[in-house]
């Protein structure tokens, strides 16, 4: 079997010395790979230095610089546009790649057929990803960083670029997800790979990276809708038209398009559950168990601590009941289901002609 193709393309603005500590570590780990260096407007020491460490690579390196920096995006769209390999990983210089680093990446959008795939990361400058379940060494996510990230090339020719216009990581990779997601290609964490990266000096003062991240939020919002955080109770297993298969997968495909949902279940429904595996579908579905004893008490505990992090929480209440136990406005199991059978991303946002 022939191995695939791959481009590893490398963002670089200034910081000389962990840029080519993370360079070293790639030539050493990944020697097959060609590596992609794009320069944006970094200060003389630096550019001197990525002049010296490209010189050698001959064909296996490419070396891009630009007068003045033009942001983390462009920069990395204007890497992804030289790359023609079967798939392309972006790595930040913060990160610290090691031995079969890129096998794991590789293996996973194998395995999995998945578009983008992410590592876990750790050290002072990790970025927060949905920690996947205990035992679930490959899951769908709609949260990545572009700190580390394997894209599948026929995605990218699909897809197009990431949008110059949203800010950093969050809202601009929410976005992309998105937008791969409609066209069938899936986002997942690879949680058999931990890397180790530092903190990153960011360009520009925090209030203006703030105000620049808001807005991308708002153009997200704007784009694709509000997402939602359900929380659906099950007390027993649910009666819903089709099978909990299907329930299952109408709620993996909101989970695709951003939304959260936590299942709050009673002992069988939640024994039923695990041993389904959908504990492992997606980092937006999180089963939470209901303790036998005192079950309201406990319920109203638990929504109470969802509430902390999502005040707009919308509660689902079990099939054939008409008021969620302790009261408080909820919507039905059908009325939800129905709600994402019914809704779609396709062709909700195209972007403008941007090649890669």
């Amino acid at each position: 079997m022939v191995s695939p193709t791959v481009d590893i393309v490398v963002p670089v603005w200034n910081n000389p010395f962990e840029t080519r500590a993370c360079l070293v570590a790639i030539l050493t780990h990944s020697p097959s790979a060609r590596l992609i260096i794009v320069d944006s407007g970094s200060s003389r020491e630096t550019e001197l230095m990525l002049e010296e460490f490209s010189e050698p690579l001959g064909d296996q390196g490419l070396f891009i610089k630009t007068e003045r920096n033009i942001g983390l995006v462009a920069t990395i769209n204007m890497g992804l546009a030289r790359s023609d390999s079967d798939f392309t990983v972006i790595v930040r210089p913060n990160v610290t790649v090691r031995d079969g680093w890129l096998d794991s990446l590789l293996q996973a959008a194998e395995s999995s057929g998945a578009g983008i795939v992410s590592p876990l990361f750790s050290g002072a400058g990790a970025p927060v990803l949905p920690e996947p379940t205990p035992g679930c060494s490959l899951v769908e996510s709609g949260v990545v960083s572009f700190t580390t990230l394997l894209m599948r090339t026929e995605m990218r020719i699909v897809a197009g670029c990431f949008d110059e216009s949203l800010d950093g990581d969050e809202w601009c990779l929410k976005d992309y997800v998105r937008r791969v997601s409609s066209r069938g290609y899936r986002t997942c964490l690879c949680a058999e790979l931990r890397l180790p990266c530092t903190v990153m000096h960011s360009l520009g003062s925090v209030l203006r990276r703030g105000e620049r991240i808001q807005a991308s939020r708002s153009a997200y919002l704007a784009r694709w809708g509000t997402p939602r955080h359900y929380g659906i109770y099950l007390s027993s297993t649910p009666s819903v038209p089709g099978s909990l298969d299907e329930m299952m997968a109408t709620l993996l495909h909101g989970a695709r398009q951003g939304h959260v949902f936590t299942l709050l279940l009673h002992r069988r429904p939640s024994a039923l559950f695990l041993q389904m595996g959908w504990d492992g579908l997606h980092t937006g579905i999180t089963l939470c168990r209901v303790s036998p004893l005192f079950p309201q008490r406990t319920l109203r505990k638990k929504i109470a601590l969802l509430r902390l992090t999502s005040p707009d929480l919308v509660l689902v209440r079990q099939p054939d009941t008409v008021v969620f136990p302790g009261g408080g406005v909820s919507i039905s199991l059908e009325e939800l289901l129905d709600t994402f059978k019914k809704s779609t991303d396709e062709k909700r946002y195209q972007p403008e002609e941007q090649s890669c």
